[in-house]
């Protein structure tokens, strides 16, 4: 099954969420949430890959679909 733009973005932005909350778990080893900030300090914000996406769907060429959509619901905007 192929994945759609909008469940990519969503999760992505999950994915940066799970980061946040690794990080700050203080029943984590150090380690585990220094790697999490590690990761986060270069990591796109949810507002960045929801921008991304729209700017890919206005770029439209009628041969590729967007890779990442402007929203993490099953419509474009």
């Amino acid at each position: 099954m192929m994945t759609m733009p909008h469940e990519r973005t969503r999760s992505i932005i999950q994915a940066r969420d799970f980061l946040v909350d690794l990080s700050q778990d203080q029943a984590l080893p150090e380690s585990i949430r220094n790697e999490a900030r590690r990761l986060l300090r270069h990591y796109p914000t949810s507002n960045e890959v929801l921008l991304a996406g729209k700017v890919e769907e206005q770029m439209k060429d009628g041969l590729t679909l967007p890779f990442l959509s402007s929203t993490t619901e099953g419509r474009y905007v």
